[in-house]
C-alpha cells in the first residue's frame, strides 16, 4: 500500500479548539471542531451548524446539473441523515462534515468518521470517509482528503477507507462504472473524473461492489425453476410474506438473519435495532408485506429478502424539495403510481446454509417470491444491489437467475501513517 506523501501536513499543524459542549452520542468525549485551513486558493473549513449543513447539501445540485442520470435528494431527508439526535448511527459513531472553498466558491464536500462498531469488531485502525463530492480540481480533491485524514488521525486512526455515507449500511462505494443510467433508491452516483482524482491522491482500490439489473421479463431458467419446485412440493422449504400485524417481530427475524449471512464478508457491520427499526419505518406507508420474502427450512426461519420502490422515480423532478407543493406531487405518486422499478435492498441466507443445495433453494425461494409479486403489479426492472465482487456464492446465484452486472461502485483506503508498513491489515 502507499504511503503518506510528502506534501501532506503533520499532525502538529492542526489547528483545533474544543467546544464546552459534550458530543451526546460519545458523552465523556467533547466535539473537536478544526479551525479553517487555507491551501493555496482552497480554504477547508468544518461544518458545524444548519447553514453550513445547507451548503453542504447544495453542492451537488451545481455539479450535476447538467448530468440528466443524477436524482437529487430530499434536503429534509437528508438533514434527518446528518442529524446527531435523529440518525442511529452517532448513538456508536463520532463525524466531521467539511466544506472546500475556493475564491468565495463552495466546490467541495467530504465527511470523516470514526465508528465503534468497526473499530471494536476489527481493530485494523480504520477510520471511514463519504460524501465526497467536487469540481474537477486536482487541488480541491487533493485538499479534502488531506483533511479527513487529518481528522481521522487525531482519532487515533492508521488508515482511511470509503466512501461511506456514513456507514457501509448505508451509501456505500464511489461509483466507476455505469454512470449512463440514473441510481436506483438509496445507492449513489458520480461524475467519471472521481476515481482518478482519488487514485492521484494515493487511494487504492480495497473491493468493489456490484449493482445487478434485472429485467422480470427474464425467463427463469429451466434447471432452476425444476429445482425450485422440486424444493417447495418437498415441504422442507417453506416462503412466506411479512406480517405487518407483527412487524417487531419480523424485524427481529430479518436482523438476525442479515447479520448471521453477513458476518463473514468483508467490512461487515452488524444492522443494530434502531436503524433496523428506523429503516422500517420511513417504509411503511410504502410497501406492503410482500415486499419482503421470509423462507424457513424445516420450520426455522433461514433466510430472507427485502425490496422497495425505486423511491428515485417518484422526486426526480421535485429538486431535493417538498415545499411547498412537492410534498403533494410525491404523494400523489405514491399513492396513484405504482413504481417501474423496484431495488433488492437485502438479501441473506444462514450461514449454516452456505455452499449447500438448500442454501440455493432458499436463495431462489426468495427470490421467486418477490419476483412474482412484482410481475403481478407491473414491475419492470428490479436492482439487485449491492453484492461484493469476491462474494461469488451470491454473484453465482443472481446471475443464474438472469441478473447482469451493470454498476460498479468501488470502496478505496489510503495509509494515514508512513510508520505502520506497507501492509494494510485488511477487514476480513
Amino acid at each position: 500500500m502507499l504511503n503518506e506523501g510528502n506534501n501532506e501536513s503533520s499532525i502538529a499543524d492542526l489547528e483545533c479548539f474544543r467546544s464546552g459542549g459534550h458530543d451526546r452520542a460519545f458523552p465523556n468525549r467533547h466535539w473537536i471542531f478544526c479551525a479553517d485551513r487555507k491551501m493555496n486558493d482552497i480554504t477547508i473549513r468544518p461544518v458545524n451548524d444548519r447553514s453550513g449543513k445547507m451548503a453542504f447539501l447544495r453542492l451537488p445540485f451545481q455539479l450535476y446539473k447538467d448530468d440528466p442520470c443524477w436524482v437529487a435528494p430530499l434536503y429534509f431527508e437528508r438533514l434527518q441523515h446528518l442529524d446527531t439526535n435523529k440518525n442511529p448511527y452517532f448513538q456508536r459513531a463520532e463525524a466531521q462534515l467539511f466544506l472546500a472553498e475556493q475564491r468565495g466558491k463552495i466546490v467541495g464536500r467530504i465527511s470523516a468518521q470514526v465508528d465503534s462498531l468497526h473499530t471494536s469488531r476489527y481493530q485494523d485502525g480504520a477510520g471511514q470517509f463519504g460524501f465526497l463530492e467536487a469540481i474537477n480540481d486536482s487541488a480541491v480533491f487533493s485538499a479534502l482528503i488531506n483533511e479527513s485524514a487529518q481528522w481521522l488521525r487525531t482519532k487515533g486512526m492508521d488508515w482511511m477507507r470509503g466512501p461511506f455515507s456514513f456507514s457501509i449500511n448505508d451509501e456505500a462505494g464511489l461509483l466507476v462504472d455505469g454512470f449512463g443510467t440514473p441510481p436506483s433508491a438509496m445507492m449513489g452516483h458520480a461524475l467519471p473524473y472521481y476515481a482518478q482524482h482519488m487514485e492521484s491522491n494515493g487511494c487504492q482500490k480495497a473491493r468493489d461492489l456490484y449493482a445487478y439489473d434485472y429485467p422480470l421479463s427474464t425467463s427463469i431458467p429451466s434447471l432452476i425453476e425444476r429445482a425450485h419446485k422440486r424444493a417447495m412440493k418437498s415441504g422442507e422449504v417453506q416462503v412466506r410474506s411479512l406480517n405487518k400485524q407483527k412487524v417487531d417481530e419480523e424485524l427481529d427475524i430479518i436482523m438476525s438473519i442479515f447479520n448471521d449471512a453477513w458476518s463473514g464478508n468483508w467490512g461487515f457491520i452488524p444492522l443494530t435495532e434502531a436503524e433496523l427499526r428506523l429503516f422500517a419505518s420511513q417504509l411503511r406507508l410504502l410497501v406492503t408485506g410482500d415486499f419482503v420474502a421470509i423462507a424457513s427450512c424445516n420450520g426455522k426461519p433461514a433466510a430472507m429478502c427485502v425490496t422497495v420502490p425505486n423511491l428515485n422515480e417518484w422526486y426526480k423532478d421535485l429538486n431535493g424539495k417538498l415545499f411547498p407543493l412537492g410534498w403533494l406531487k410525491l404523494m400523489a405518486r405514491m399513492f396513484s403510481k405504482r413504481s417501474q422499478s423496484v431495488r433488492l435492498v437485502l438479501m441473506g441466507v444462514r450461514k449454516e446454509f452456505h455452499g449447500t443445495t438448500q442454501g440455493a433453494a432458499l436463495a431462489f425461494a426468495v427470490i421467486m417470491a418477490v419476483r412474482k409479486y412484482h410481475l403481478s403489479r407491473g414491475v419492470k426492472q428490479v436492482e439487485m444491489s449491492w453484492v461484493l465482487e469476491d462474494n461469488l456464492g451470491m454473484r453465482k446465484i443472481i446471475e443464474a437467475a438472469g441478473a447482469n452486472h451493470y454498476k460498479t461502485y468501488r470502496v478505496y483506503e489510503k495509509s494515514l501513517r508512513p510508520d505502520v508498513g506497507q501492509v494494510l491489515r485488511r477487514a476480513p
